[in-house]
């Protein structure tokens, strides 16, 4: 009855070891699968230990039995971990595995020494070999690693019930059969043989076990559907959408699925194991995009196009587990992307060139704006008809030569805004008074004081034109010129006093043409200069009035101020 009942334990898990097989997906957890070899390998343990006719065939059964005894367990509750999604540190595990080895090699000494098993009796029950124990006191560590293995599988499942939403409930439900009815046919099982004629002097754990393989195999079965990222990538490869080619660090073939062999013919005729240097195809292609990857990372992105299709071939490395082992190609189909991004480009452009438009138009109106005013404030002054527009030409001028120079690094955008910015710098002259503004003749020292006015407040309204806009460097270059262009290099000047390079840069350009126009143009109160005498003035105050290091500029300039000024009636 024994014998039977063994090997028809032992046939149903070869069986259900079979059925495991037939269905095993790469992404079973491996514990389980360890399970499915140990269960039927520790029932063939009781095979032979039914069958022994000697003692010594029956020891060597029940170290065979205790194989599945001190790892089963252990199995079932790493399995019982994984599946509520449970991590355990790897040192833990470790320790774990390390505890059922230690306890598995007790077992291994019964028949030698007493630590073990006090003693052994071997005898036939029934037509079945029998072991009589009288267990020793290491014995007592596989009872306690049994039991502690089993609350640590409890308490996982416990807390994923109550804790873990994440799992399914089923799963829950099927783990907690093989712990209990494990542990309940290790203990009670054995009582129970022993107590009722119905219960055959047998173990009761073989059946536990083939129960466990039939829970696993449930678990198993839908497995995969829960693991999300798993599913995805199998539905992914087999979808045929994208492609996957393969290569070692060697750059040799290793292999393709369908859909790149439908986008590459020409992978049809590279053997694997090859390299693909060997082909012309492959050379001017996929050895390409994998050299210039290998040199950057960064590297990984190659557009191919093929008749009306244009595809995405995304470089990265192959892996086995967390090692780099070679190369992969990810090719999909980009047409409506690129498509799509063309025609973005095209509208982008299309844009840009409609809000540049509008940009000018708006900038030109500013301008505008800003030359109305300053032209506004030179038609109540009696002595400065025209003086903007010359003075604004007298700065474009000094500029084209302090460019070539190499004492000063003006920008292109410095020198557009100082030119832009030259015809503000008077407009505080709008807050003077007309009787000292329109005055014919020279001030008094206290309508000159009233005059001088006019640089602060200058500064303040081109602060208010221009406190909103964007161009913040533009603001700042017009305010500097508009209040500091009345400031002499050693510090004599107005408003504020200040000396040397404290003037702004553009302030002291702005200073030599604002002088210069002064001196060669006709006032109410005098002639014009001479251009002699003008440049005698202007090279006397270099140092003095203007700044020293732009006397050679503004004497390269000279023939042109000349020039221009001789064109016109001032």
């Amino acid at each position: 009855m024994a014998d039977i009942y063994y090997i028809s334990a032992f046939a149903v898990s070869v069986v259900l070891m079979l059925i495991y097989s037939f269905i095993y997906h790469r992404h079973f957890d491996v514990h389980i699968s360890l399970v499915f070899i140990l269960v039927p390998l520790s029932n063939l343990g009781y095979v032979f230990l039914g069958r022994a006719d000697t003692p010594e065939t029956a020891m060597i059964a029940n170290k065979i039995i205790y194989i599945g005894s001190c790892y089963l367990i252990l199995l079932l509750t790493l399995i019982v971990f994984s599946l509520c999604d449970i991590k355990l540190n790897r040192y833990v595990r470790l320790i774990m595995y390390l505890v059922c080895t230690v306890v598995f090699s007790f077992t291994l000494q019964i028949g030698e020494n007493e630590l073990y098993y006090k003693s052994v009796e071997y005898k036939v029950e029934n037509g079945s070999a029998v072991l009589v124990k009288e267990y020793g006191p290491l014995h007592k560590f596989f009872y306690a690693m049994v039991i502690i293995y089993f609350l640590m599988g409890i308490a996982a499942i416990a807390y994923s019930y109550f804790k873990n939403n994440q799992v399914s409930r089923k799963f829950i439900y099927l783990l907690a059969l093989p712990e209990a009815l494990s542990v309940f046919s290790f203990f009670v099982g054995r009582k129970l043989s022993k107590t009722f004629d119905f219960f055959p002097d047998v173990e009761l754990i073989p059946f536990a076990y083939d129960v466990a393989l039939v829970v696993y195999l449930i678990i198993v079965h839908r497995l995969v559907l829960y693991d999300i990222s798993d599913t995805v990538i199998d539905s992914l490869v087999q979808k045929g959408d994208t492609g996957f080619v393969s290569f070692d660090f060697g750059l040799k073939y290793l292999g393709s699925n369908e859909t790149a062999k439908t986008i590459f013919p020409e992978l049809l005729n590279i053997t694997v194991d090859k390299p693909i240097s060997r082909n012309d195809f492959m050379k001017k292609t996929a050895l390409v995009w994998l050299e210039s990857f290998k040199e950057n990372n960064r590297n990984d992105k190659f557009y191919y196009q093929k008749d009306d299709k244009t595809y995405l071939i995304d470089v990265n490395y192959l892996s086995d587990g967390r090692r780099k082992r070679g190369y992969q190609l990810i090719i999909t189909d980009d047409t409506q992307n690129q498509q799509y991004i063309t025609l973005l480009d095209s509208f982008n452009t299309e844009l840009k060139q409609e809000v540049a438009e509008k940009t000018r138009h708006i900038v030109e109106m500013h301008d505008n704006l800003i030359l109305s005013m300053a032209t506004m404030v030179e038609s109540r002054d009696n002595s400065t008809g025209g003086h903007i527009r010359r003075t604004s030409e007298g700065v474009r001028i000094l500029i084209d030569e302090i460019r070539k120079g190499s004492d000063f690094e003006l920008d292109d955008e410095f020198c557009k805004d100082l030119i832009k910015a030259a015809p503000m710098h008077d407009l505080g002259k709008i807050a003077v008074k007309d009787e000292i503004l329109c005055k014919e003749g020279r001030f008094t020292d206290e309508e000159y004081a009233i005059m001088k006015t006019h640089a602060a407040e200058g500064a303040r309204i081109v602060h208010e034109i221009l406190k909103s806009t964007d161009d913040v460097r533009f603001h700042i270059i017009a305010e500097n010129v508009a209040h500091y262009h009345h400031e002499r290099w050693d510090g004599s000047g107005y408003p504020e006093g200040l000396k040397g390079e404290n003037i702004p840069l553009e302030a002291r350009i702005m200073a030599i043409a604002d002088v210069y126009d002064a001196l060669v143009s006709k006032r109410v109160y005098k002639e014009k200069m001479s251009f002699e005498q003008a440049n005698n003035i202007i090279t006397e105050g270099m140092g003095k009035h203007f700044d020293k290091r732009l006397e050679p500029y503004y004497i390269k300039a000279r023939p042109r101020l000349e020039e221009y000024y001789s064109s016109i009636d001032c």
